[in-house]
């Protein structure tokens, strides 16, 4: 039998409030012990939103490792087709989210990191190769700076409503290729992929060897498992590339007006923002300990 991976669930406080404070992790953190969560994703919006030393505190005093350090990209943060002071501050940004990774303990980076959230434009095969150029020089002291510093870089494809630069697994890995494999990898958010990919196991696949940090959610943003995805075939395929990291919810409540907006969250997406996490979890518990598939040997050779 195919042995099954069990991983760490987790779960990031902007299913509650945004921005995420220390007043806000203070409040949220301890329920997500509570519940049973195993980890938690810290968006950092702005630098000073936390501080790198209350957070640690916070989370060890929980028992919760930090899963990822969430860099956050609206309108002014971009690394292609931008301004050089542009370019800088939004690499001064994402050296501030790494350095804070590190002093929490959080292995990875994760986010669009590349151009803000929002803004689309028309390439062609030309352009897109030169933005993907524009991108990987812009990028490359960052990824520099991450690996000093002990923490990876995985990049988020959005979907075709929220950047026309990195919508596919197939096309972050493309753009990433010069890159270093061990630094810079890819961050992949059922959501984005339920609307860009043709199959959630796929999608895993195209990232084999660099797939360093996962978000789970419901097609429509809600709690895992109220939905119509291809959960089996999404494990299996984890299972298959023996990624080992952590399943983080990430969703948004309706009530906050920036992220509401930015993410299109119109609605209520569950009963509460608390039913929303702890069905989550059930259903990722459940779904985690399923039975192993049967494997079978290859055929002798003719």
């Amino acid at each position: 039998m195919k042995p099954v991976v069990r991983r760490p669930i987790g779960a990031n406080p902007w299913i509650w409030h945004s921005p995420i404070t220390e007043k806000v992790l203070a409040e949220v953190l301890p329920r997500l012990a509570g519940w049973g969560f195993d980890c938690a994703e810290l968006p950092l919006e702005q630098p000073g939103d936390w501080q790198p030393a209350t957070a640690a505190k916070i989370l060890d005093d929980q028992g919760l490792p930090p899963a990822a350090v969430m860099a956050v990209m609206p309108p002014g943060r971009d690394l292609v087709h931008a301004e050089p002071a542009t370019v800088r501050r939004t690499q001064d940004y994402l050296r501030h989210c790494v350095d804070a990774a590190a002093l929490i303990g959080a292995p990875v980076v994760a986010g669009p990191v590349y151009a803000a959230v929002g803004r689309t434009w028309r390439m062609d095969e030309v352009e897109r190769t030169a933005a993907y150029e524009q991108w990987r020089e812009n990028i490359a002291p960052v990824v520099a700076h991450a690996a000093e510093a002990g923490v990876r870089i995985a990049v988020e494809p959005l979907n075709r409503y929220e950047t026309s630069l990195f919508n596919t697994v197939a096309q972050t890995v493309t753009a990433m290729e010069e890159l270093p494999a061990r630094t810079i990898g890819v961050a992949l958010d059922t959501y984005h992929q339920n609307i860009e990919e043709r199959s959630l196991p796929d999608a895993v696949r195209r990232a084999t060897g660099r797939l360093f940090h996962v978000q789970v959610c419901a097609n429509d943003r809600g709690a895992p498992g109220d939905d119509h995805l291809d959960w089996p075939g999404f494990l299996d395929a984890l299972d298959d590339e023996g990624h080992q990291g952590p399943l983080c919810i990430e969703s948004f409540t309706a009530h906050n007006a920036t992220i509401a907006v930015a993410a299109s969250i119109w609605r209520p997406l569950a009963p509460s923002q608390d039913a929303l996490a702890t069905r989550g979890l059930a259903f990722l518990r459940e779904a985690e300990h399923r039975p192993a598939r049967p494997t079978f040997p290859s055929p002798p050779p003719a």
